[in-house]
């Protein structure tokens, strides 16, 4: 019988270890799954990526509709740099692709590699506004004192008409952090 307990609190033990094993995997892996569940959705504001090449088929201007898209860039303390849109706000219709430009620059003395973060709002146009190319989609290196003009070109999707819960929007934001890749202490 002492065998048989022992055995039981063997396979109890082996259990609670793989268990355990498989929350910190799944905690590991979390972060990385949650990011391509929204990138597959749009949930939370996260915008749609396209291949160019897929775009031609996509991206149908429709006559009449238009809308008011802001854009709002900030940065982190931790980046010495300053970055901005060249325009806050633009007009574009439904289905035209459009372009925006943001300006950043390395305001420190020493090399700085950045990355940026980005979302839409309101949530509900998030998997309707569509990114061509992004400087988002990369990281971005600037030497001290350099000035780069990075562009985005996009479109909003004119699914956008069709979904009850996203028809009314007239204003859509698209919003940018940059932060500073951490490279262990070789200076971004």
């Amino acid at each position: 019988m002492a065998a048989t307990l022992q055995d039981r609190n063997r396979r109890a033990a082996l259990m609670a270890l793989v268990a355990a094993l498989g929350m910190l995997a799944l905690g590991y892996a979390s972060v990385p799954l949650y990011r391509m569940f929204c990138q597959v959705t749009g949930w939370g504001g996260t915008t749609m990526r396209v291949d160019p090449a897929v775009v031609a088929e996509r991206a149908h201007p429709v006559a009449g509709n238009v809308l008011s898209i802001r854009f709002d860039a900030n940065t982190s303390p931790a980046l010495p740099w300053s970055f901005h849109p060249e325009q806050n706000r633009d007009r574009v219709t439904v289905g035209a692709r459009d372009m925006q430009v943001f300006i950043a620059e390395n305001k420190g003395t020493v090399p700085v590699t950045g990355t940026a973060t980005f979302n839409v709002t309101p949530s509900q146009a998030g998997k309707y506004f569509t990114k061509i190319q992004c400087f988002c989609f990369t990281e971005q290196r600037l030497e001290p004192g350099q000035r780069v003009r990075m562009p985005v070109l996009y479109y909003v999707d004119p699914a956008i008409l069709e979904d009850p819960d996203a028809r009314d929007i007239q204003e859509i934001t698209l919003s940018y952090t940059f932060f500073p890749v951490d490279r262990a202490g070789t200076g971004g």
